[in-house]
């Protein structure tokens, strides 16, 4: 006999039970009208029996895939190299797990795979999108609007055309944390210790959150010497490169906010191979606070805290919920359409 043909049914769970099909169906499928002695006799017949019921045919009835599609608009060395998406990813998963659904992961390379995600997506695959580190000109946002699948976006919107959503759109939902108000707090650091020379190593200015941070900068730093801002990507690579420009701008820097905490562990290097002494010399502060990066550097990195599993969770959340027919603009107590969580400020050796 085959491992197919070995499978519990419907009808033999229903013969467990002493109960009809339909009755069987409803209780796996959480239909409603089934009295509570009975769904719980249906319940213990899908235990003993060991039934699982067939995706598809479910599908059929609740209209659900219980799959939700995490898209991340990375190529897979930049998503598997930062802990950010880690982070993220572990959140989401934790509360698609709760709610028995799935998470299909979907990485963008290039212009060709956009369209691969817009086709997946407006194929009725999965229940609805998460949808996290857009880029100002990514055509994602139209893709997935032409598509029709709910979602909930990781970031604040910022595309400003008229054919993709964007922040005056009142039908988008967000997760985001103060980018612009942690920024602040960061600087305002700095110069409570007297720091007076402050650079920021931004991050890629095509995203929100390095907009938002850098917004932040300049709200402190008003007269702040444009040489003392220099553009960065997010990355090691990029904070190295761009501390190595600060320097080479400004000698008598003081003091460096970096737009994440990995652009700060590439500054910091530089900081060393030029002997300048942290935070003697200058001060370092960072911003996400992910503790692999900011305990592990020398010295531990003074970082602005945002909760990044817990954005995850709280995408996942708004989603299910709005699947649910809560409404995705509806959070736990009547929380707001989109959600902007605190930051705080997390002080070690470095500033």
């Amino acid at each position: 006999m085959t491992e197919t043909a070995s499978r519990p049914t419907l009808e033999a769970v229903a013969a467990r039970a002493g109960v009809s099909r339909a009755t069987v169906s409803r209780v796996v499928n959480g239909g409603d009208g089934v009295r509570a002695s009975l769904a719980e006799r249906v319940r213990r017949a899908v235990e003993e029996l060991g039934y699982v019921p067939n995706q598809a045919a479910r599908s059929l009835v609740t209209k659900r895939h219980d799959a939700v599609a995490v898209v991340i608009a990375e190529p897979e060395t930049r998503v598997f190299a930062d802990p950010f998406f880690a982070l993220q990813l572990r959140g989401i998963s934790k509360e698609l797990t709760a709610h028995d659904s799935q998470l299909v992961l979907l990485l963008t390379e290039g212009r060709d795979d956009h369209a691969r995600v817009g086709r997946y997506l407006a194929g009725g695959h999965v229940d609805g999108a998460l949808v996290f580190s857009l880029h100002l000109d990514d055509p994602l946002p139209g893709l997935i609007r032409r598509a029709g699948v709910p979602t909930v976006f990781g970031g604040r919107p910022g595309w400003g055309d008229d054919t993709a959503p964007g922040a005056a759109d009142s039908a988008v939902v967000y997760v985001d944390c103060d980018n612009r108000g942690g920024a602040r707090e960061a600087v305002r650091h700095l110069v409570g210790l007297g720091r007076t020379r402050i650079g920021h190593i931004t991050g890629a200015l095509d995203q929100t959150s390095a907009a938002d941070r850098l917004d932040g900068f300049r709200d402190v730093m008003v007269d702040a010497d444009p040489r003392l801002i220099v553009e960065s990507d997010f990355t090691p690579a990029g904070g190295e490169r761009a501390m190595r420009e600060l320097l080479d701008r400004c000698p008598d820097l003081d003091a460096v906010f970096a737009a994440n905490d990995l652009t700060a562990s590439g500054a910091l290097r530089v900081l060393r191979e030029r002997g300048l002494r942290v935070p003697d010399d200058v001060a370092v502060v960072g911003f996400d606070d992910m503790l692999p990066v900011a305990e592990q550097t020398e010295p531990p990195l003074t970082t602005v805290r945002q909760d990044i599993e817990g954005m995850g969770r709280l995408m996942a959340r708004l989603l299910l919920r709005g699947l649910d027919g809560h409404g995705a603009a509806a959070g736990v107590g009547g929380a707001p359409r989109s959600v902007i969580l605190p930051t705080t400020l997390v002080r070690r050796a470095s500033a």
